[in-house]
């Protein structure tokens, strides 16, 4: 019985694989703009320079300052809203992906240091990290606007060089 109901599970879950990757990256990319649209529009607008962060400190052992006072809560705002934009239509998905990973870490090790992330609310900068390393280890998914550019390329017919006259 169990055997039964679980082979019909494989064959749906096999199913659906296509759309429900697309909704994963397109849901986790549409949460991560909400997070970077308050960052730059919201009640707070972060500045470019002179404010907010202006070095990274990774618990009481690193210390490196950004170069102009550069504020890196605007930065991560940048990565969040344009970046989370590029990852939701899947435009160039493997940069975006690992250049996103990349500001959770930092926000996780400048924001939320603790061995278990739910201690100092870090859970979702941890979860990010996870579904961008995924996203950048299996692509964007057929839906996508890198698989239509890789589609067009491979449609893209063999000896269309014009003629030297």
């Amino acid at each position: 019985m169990i055997a039964r109901i679980n082979s019909r599970l494989e064959g749906i879950a096999e199913n659906s694989k296509d759309w429900t990757w697309t909704l994963f990256r397109v849901i986790s990319a549409a949460m991560f703009m909400t997070h970077g649209f308050g960052k730059l529009f919201g009640e707070n607008p972060q500045p470019f320079m002179g404010g907010g962060v202006t070095s990274i400190n990774i618990g009481e052992l690193i210390s490196i300052p950004i170069p102009m006072d550069i504020n890196a809560l605007f930065l991560t705002g940048v990565v969040e809203l344009f970046g989370g934009l590029l990852i939701l239509i899947g435009l160039w998905t493997p940069v975006v992906t690992l250049i996103a990973a990349f500001f959770m870490i930092m926000a996780y090790l400048t924001s939320h240091l603790a061995w278990f992330p739910t201690l100092n609310r870090g859970e979702l900068a941890a979860m990010y990290i996870v579904t961008y390393l995924v996203l950048f280890a299996f692509g964007p998914g057929p839906y996508s606007v890198d698989a239509w550019i890789s589609l067009k390329r491979q449609q893209k017919p063999q000896g269309t060089e014009p003629a030297n006259s």
